[in-house]
């Protein structure tokens, strides 16, 4: 019979289980006795750490993928507790971090809520900085009354820090300590001394051997432009308030959040979750091994609908048509000093706004004055301080009488509502004085400025003309109550439904008026509501969104300012824009074929100014200008809205300029924008025709 076990296969498997044996007693007998000491000097003189590790913020992309905010690496300094304490003198050591932070342009973070210098007083401080003080004083046995002098005097005593300190070192001391021992008695995170720290303040501290620091990286939020400040936004520390809101989603007490603009309003999406790690380092802070436990969750990359091309063009043309405005106003004034004269009024802000007609996506909100996003909190005081108001939002949150270019929205009215038929006719005075015996009988203005009429003129001519006589005449039939209705169908007075901040302004009523003034309604007040007066204030974008219905046959999409949401790869798509309908002006189609023609008019009719401005456009456009009444002796704001191509649009716009005089001069400015888009669409066509061939 033939074994089942050969014995050349146990010989075999007894050498090799021989084998492994001695080489693992070979390597155990070199880790426990050769190298046994040093690996224990090692253990005994290592140190585990658990350290946050920072997760990047998603970045902010215009539709194209142009980069508008990112984020950089940077150095922030930590205190080294062990190594700050194991000095002979600790508060000498932090005096000398100090002095050299300063030396060297960085700051370092002191939320002591106690005036630098003496007399010692409290500052002004946030729920945050005074719950911190709270606890302070509750592990230092003080109550809440007790005086600055008198907790600086407890801390000096607390942290021994004694006479040969000046009143001014030993505030600086204090607060650096009160930061350290405040970590322990709320339990919160690592103090972070100071964020982003010069590279020339590392090398000298370094160089110089001060002891008692960490170097760790994080990042900051880096601005790719220079302009859509207002859009943008800033980030910063959460606040105790905003705490309550984002606890619980992987924040931490010390996390920048966004404090404004799309930083603010897709927070969701931008914020990453920190992971953790366990670092272990000799006592020397030589980091030997680091170990993830809670790998780090970076943001989501938010593609916004803005074109940050057209955007720069915009903001461009504004500026220098303002600037220039106000240049030969300054001479004017100058002149009127010297002379004795009236001086004139400065245009003190503008805003201008481009959206897509049948989407509603902003292309462009531009707001002047305005600044840099990448400085702001350095010179947030002077910004606050400008009277033009810079940090002001005029596209979103600025609310101007649009003038005549309301009139397309009561020419709606009247037609919808049959008070007139396209082919009506009216032949104009200059003067409407059906309520003269009241007291009032309004002017056109061609009657006011030149003692002419518009003669006799249907619609059409009534929008290109402008002339207010036939929207005396008619808007006093067809009342106020209609005229609202039609406004609100157009979006003017309700939310655009932008993710950001905006005031609605509104139409103007006589529930509106009797409420907010206490003045009873007048016939006058709808014969001025007619012609875009009177209470009547909306916002630029929704002048914007306006002017695309009217393209558009009476569609008004929603302005959502978020294009698409990518994973931090830009793998995945998890969110992308659906086009939103919010009303639709349902009337005949016919009518807004009036409407059209109406403002095809004001650019290219004979009689028009403006048409030399557009001659040799490649587009042909309509259009509708707007001169808004202040007050009398007040300069009056100039208003305009245009649509391009006047035959399939695709964009719309709104431009609004303070005290800017007559809405036509607005008409260069929206020129510039309009051979900015068409002609940057077109080599964009021209580059993806180029790409499709090559598939």
């Amino acid at each position: 019979m033939r074994r089942m076990i050969q014995p050349v296969r146990l010989v075999v498997l007894a050498v090799v289980f021989a084998v492994l044996m001695s080489i693992y007693l070979v390597a155990l007998y070199k880790v426990q006795i050769i190298d046994g000491a040093a690996y224990y000097a090692q253990g005994e003189n290592s140190v585990e750490t658990k350290v946050r590790v920072p997760a990047a913020r998603g970045n902010i992309l215009d539709r194209y993928g142009r980069l508008l905010v990112s984020n950089s690496a940077c150095n922030n300094l930590s205190i080294n507790v062990t190594e700050l304490f194991e000095q002979e003198d600790p508060n000498g050591v932090i005096l000398q971090l100090c002095r050299a932070v300063e030396r060297f342009g960085d700051t370092y973070i002191d939320t002591l809520p106690i005036t630098a210098a003496p007399p010692f007083e409290y500052t002004e401080m946030s729920e945050l900085q005074r719950n911190m003080l709270d606890a302070w004083l509750k592990a230092n046995k003080m109550t809440r009354d007790a005086t600055a002098v008198e907790i600086m005097a407890a801390m000096r005593a607390r942290y021994s820090v004694g006479s040969e300190y000046s009143a001014e070192d030993a505030r600086t001391v204090v607060g650096v300590r009160y930061e350290i021992n405040n970590r322990y008695n709320i339990n919160t995170t690592d103090y972070v001394y100071a964020e982003d720290v010069s590279m020339p303040l590392l090398t000298y501290l370094m160089e110089q051997d001060i002891p008692g620091f960490k170097v760790t990286t994080s990042y900051v939020r880096e601005y790719k432009t220079q302009y859509a400040a207002h859009l943008l936004g800033y980030t910063g520390p959460v606040t105790q308030e905003e705490w309550e809101q984002y606890s619980g989603g992987g924040y931490e007490l010390d996390a920048q959040v966004g404090k404004d603009g799309v930083e603010y309003a897709f927070e969701k999406y931008l914020h990453g979750v920190d992971g953790e790690a366990v670092v272990t380092s000799t006592l020397d802070g030589i980091t030997v091994a680091t170990t993830y436990t809670k790998e780090p969750d970076p943001g989501k990359h938010t593609y916004l609908t803005l074109d940050i091309g057209l955007q720069e063009v915009c903001e461009e043309a504004l500026a220098s048509h303002i600037e220039a405005i106000n240049e030969v106003r300054a001479q004017t004034n100058l002149e009127a000093e010297l002379y004795g004269t009236e001086s004139i009024e400065m245009v003190t802000g503008g805003a201008l706004c481009v959206v897509k007609v049948d989407t509603g996506e902003p292309l462009a909100l531009v707001s002047w004055p305005t600044y840099d996003a990448a400085t702001m909190l350095d010179h947030y005081e002077e910004l606050v301080a400008d009277t033009n108001a810079p940090l002001y939002n005029r596209a979103l949150m600025g609310v101007y009488a649009p003038g005549s270019t309301f009139k397309p929205c009561t020419a709606t009215a009247l037609l919808a509502e049959k008070i007139i038929s396209p082919l009506n006719t009216l032949v104009t005075m200059g003067q409407f004085t059906k309520y003269i015996d009241q007291g009032y009988a309004p002017e056109c203005w061609i009657f006011s400025t030149y003692k002419y009429t518009h003669g006799e003129i249907n619609v059409v001519q009534a929008i290109t003309y402008s002339c207010n006589y036939f929207f005396y005449y008619y808007g006093d039939q067809l009342g106020i109550d209609k005229m609202a209705y039609y406004a609100k169908l157009y979006g003017l007075g309700e939310h655009t439904g932008i993710e950001l901040p905006e005031v609605t302004g509104q139409m103007s009523t006589q529930s509106f008026k009797e409420q907010y003034t206490g003045i009873r309604w007048f016939q006058g007040d709808t014969l001025q509501s007619a012609i875009g007066q009177s209470f009547t204030e909306f916002t630029p974008l929704q002048m914007a969104e306006y002017c695309a219905a009217i393209a558009n046959n009476g569609t008004r999409h929603s302005a959502a300012l978020l294009k698409e949401v990518r994973s931090y790869d830009y793998s995945r798509v998890l969110h992308q824009r659906e086009d939103e309908v919010l009303s639709v002006v349902d009337v005949d189609p016919s009518i807004f074929d009036g409407l059209h023609y109406g403002m095809w008019g004001v650019i290219y009719d004979p009689a028009s100014t403006l048409t030399d401005t557009w001659l040799d456009c490649s587009e042909i456009v309509g259009a509708k200008t707007g001169t808004a009444q202040r007050g009398e002796g007040l300069i009056n704001n100039a208003m305009f809205i245009l649509y391009a191509p006047y035959e399939n649009p695709e964009i719309a716009m709104s431009i609004a300029v303070e005290k800017g005089g007559a809405g036509a001069t607005l008409s260069p400015v929206a020129r510039q924008v309009v051979d900015y888009y068409f002609s940057f669409h077109s080599r964009l066509n021209t580059v993806e025709a180029a790409y499709t061939l090559l598939k």
